[in-house]
């Protein structure tokens, strides 16, 4: 029924300045600060870290620090998303080449089946078994074959060890997304690895997953040879392949020997300095489980371990220190302090020819038990193309070849029959209570109706705009625009955009549509949109650092946004209304904000009266499958396929009550 109740809504407002002006900006420069996402989660992370930090220093006894071991390798195993299981490697060499004193193979084998590693293998001259070190490679696109890693395998091979420099997926020759000539989509290597984990995160797996079960076949594939002694295993690699060595090291026991070179530091100095880094570089919720960088060394204690570092790495020194200390200490408390060192060389982030003999002469103490100092080696490569496995340059076009995105819709046709048969048998009340704690929502007896604050009005010519801050009980804080139409019905739009309060504003645009209808509408930049947003955004992922950290946390962005978006609606259905009698509410979701709007009908279908789902995906699993799922990433549920699909909420909010239009 049609009545001019809503001419009351926010008729409070403070009618000064502004009234004249067609500023729409709700935040000072300060309270944008203290009100943007980013830093609030920083927050929350430095909480987490301090707790960490009690719980190491309760670490005195051996029995306490295998306990600790035993729990940090259970979770980590467990939010990779499981390791798979071993199968036939099925290795071939397809190429060798004569060196001074070493040779190289050229080999391919298969991490999976029909899923293949291309590799290097360097071989010194000799009849007995030696040493093998596995190379992981850094975030270059030639992967195995880059100088550096070249370099790895050379100083190897030439003190009397074997490496093996392999590709990483989305590096070198195992690309995972090809253009239409079968050369590689993306010359970054860090953007495949981030669309690898949108669909990981959705089955409850982590881009990390792959590279850590590559690496542990890699070792495998070592130890397949007769050349290699199994029981002489080191692991190192630069950069990103500083991380994989400190993930491996961590979880796999045969590697007798580490030096993670240009990635450890701690949490604490990387959200302080330049934030989360590469898809795999965060693991789903450590922080909250106090799983911090030195935890890496700690999980390995006593094994030998050195840490590789240069002065002015964008990874800080200064959090490379703290975490060798803590390591130090564990260390000299199991009683074997000579086993764990850190060499740090001037330069930026790479591995300095000074770095490169320190690492060659800790694998010898620890392999061959020699000690002999190494000078700086004058090491030559060769040209990529010399190393090269494949005729096509590229694994995936091999017949029958099994990407990673291959893999992961596999394992989602596995876990929509699980859902699909739970979801005949569960009450919806219990799934719900299900969805609400996957994505951190609070129950609604817990949270409390926001406060807000008048700032303004700005006059258009056949309508006005309120501005407003909504306060939550969770420290959001949400900038708002109402749009008023000059004779409001009874019923009001809460209007969720991609863009924050001011996506679809324009002139004869939907919003305006709306209010020629009668309706009054409220925008609002949910955490994290428009004036709470860091300023970062990538056309492919987003605000991936802010999502990362919330990642990190084991705080999906969509179940604050959820959260956001019920205390909106409260304000909304409750302004200048009994709580025994609220107004209509009805939602629209616009983009990935669909995603956020279609959670709050499902968790409340009782607050909205309908839901406008525009442009927003109509599941997830899908999405799975895309190869660009482009825009997706700070939509994304950790293992949310696990238990549910979009169209299930679409079940939960009512199918008479959700329109979906493109």
């Amino acid at each position: 029924m049609k009545q001019s109740v809503l001419i009351l809504l926010f008729a409070n407002c403070f009618l000064g300045d502004a009234a004249n002006s067609d500023e729409l900006t709700c935040l000072t420069e300060s309270e944008r600060d203290a009100a943007a996402l980013y830093a609030n989660l920083q927050q929350e992370a430095f909480d987490a870290l301090d707790r960490r930090a009690k719980a190491y220093e309760q670490l005195k006894t051996p029995d306490q620090i295998r306990d600790y071991q035993k729990k940090m390798r259970a979770f980590f195993i467990e939010q990779l998303g499981g390791l798979p299981d071993r199968t036939a490697l099925n290795a071939r060499t397809v190429k060798t080449i004569k060196a001074d004193g070493y040779r190289i193979e050229n080999v391919i084998f298969e991490s999976q089946p029909n899923h293949h590693i291309t590799a290097n293998l360097y071989l010194p001259d000799g009849d007995d078994p030696v040493p093998g070190v596995v190379v992981s490679s850094g975030h270059s696109r030639t992967g195995k074959t880059a100088d550096y890693n070249q370099r790895f395998g050379i100083m190897m091979a030439k003190h009397g060890m074997a490496a093996l420099c392999f590709d990483p997926i989305g590096q070198g020759e195992r690309s995972q997304i090809l253009n239409p000539n079968g050369k590689p989509q993306f010359n970054s290597t860090t953007t495949e690895h981030f669309l690898v984990g949108v669909g990981s995160i959705l089955i409850g797996r982590n881009t990390a997953r792959y590279r850590v079960w590559d690496a542990m076949r890699s070792i495998d594939y070592l130890a397949s040879r007769r050349e290699i002694d199994s029981d002489r295993i080191g692991f190192t690699g630069c950069s990103g392949g500083g991380t994989l060595t400190s993930y491996v090291m961590a979880l796999d026991d045969r590697v007798t020997c580490a030096a993670p070179a240009c990635y450890l530091t701690t949490f604490r100095r990387l959200i302080e300095t330049i934030g989360p880094q590469d898809a795999e570089q965060n693991i789903y919720g450590q922080l909250a489980f106090g799983l911090d960088q030195p935890d890496y060394v700690l999980m390995r204690a006593p094994r030998p371990t050195l840490y590789s570092a240069t002065t002015s790495d964008f990874f800080d020194i200064q959090g490379t220190w703290d975490n060798y200390r803590q390591a130090k200490r564990i260390y000299a408390r199991l009683g074997y302090p000579e086993r764990v060192d850190l060499v740090e060389v001037e330069g930026n982030h790479g591995v300095q020819p000074r770095n490169l003999a320190a690492i060659g002469q800790w694998m010898k103490r620890w392999l061959l038990e020699s000690d002999d100092s190494i000078p700086i080696p004058q090491l030559i490569t060769r040209p990529a193309s010399e190393l090269i496995c494949t005729e096509s340059g590229q694994v995936l076009n091999f017949p029958n070849e099994r990407s990673v995105f291959d893999l992961n819709a596999e394992h989602e046709d596995r876990l929509r029959k699980h859902r699909i048969e739970r979801w005949k048998v569960t009450p919806e009340d219990e799934l719900r209570n299900e969805i609400r704690k996957l994505l951190s929502v609070r129950p609604q007896s817990e949270r409390k109706p926001p406060k807000f604050k008048d700032l303004g009005r700005v006059k258009r010519d056949e309508y006005h705009i309120d501005k407003l801050v909504l306060k939550t009980d969770s420290n959001g804080t949400l900038p708002a625009l109402t749009y008023h139409p000059p004779s409001p019905v009874d019923e009001a739009y809460l209007y969720l955009h991609d863009d924050g309060k001011l996506g679809d504003s324009e002139i004869d645009g939907p919003i305006e549509r709306l209010m020629q209808d009668g309706f009054a509408v409220v925008g609002v930049d949910l955490r994290g949109q428009g004036e709470t947003s860091s300023g970062r955004k990538d056309p492919l992922l987003s605000d991936w650092k802010t999502y990362y950290l919330g990642y990190l946390l084991g705080k999906p962005l969509v179940g604050m946004r959820v959260e956001d978006t019920l205390a909106a609606a409260d304000f909304v259905a409750y302004y200048q209304k009994k709580r025994n009698d609220p107004r209509e509410v009805h939602l629209v979701g616009v983009g990935q904000a669909g995603i956020v709007a279609l959670h709050a009908a499902a968790l409340h279908p009782e607050l909205f009266a309908s839901v406008t789902l525009r442009d927003t995906p109509r599941d997830w699993a899908s999405i799975v499958r895309q190869k660009i799922p482009a825009g997706q990433l700070d939509s994304t549920v950790h293992s949310a396929l696990e238990l549910y699909d979009l169209p299930d909420l679409v079940r939960l909010a009512g199918e008479d009550k959700v329109r979906f239009e493109d």
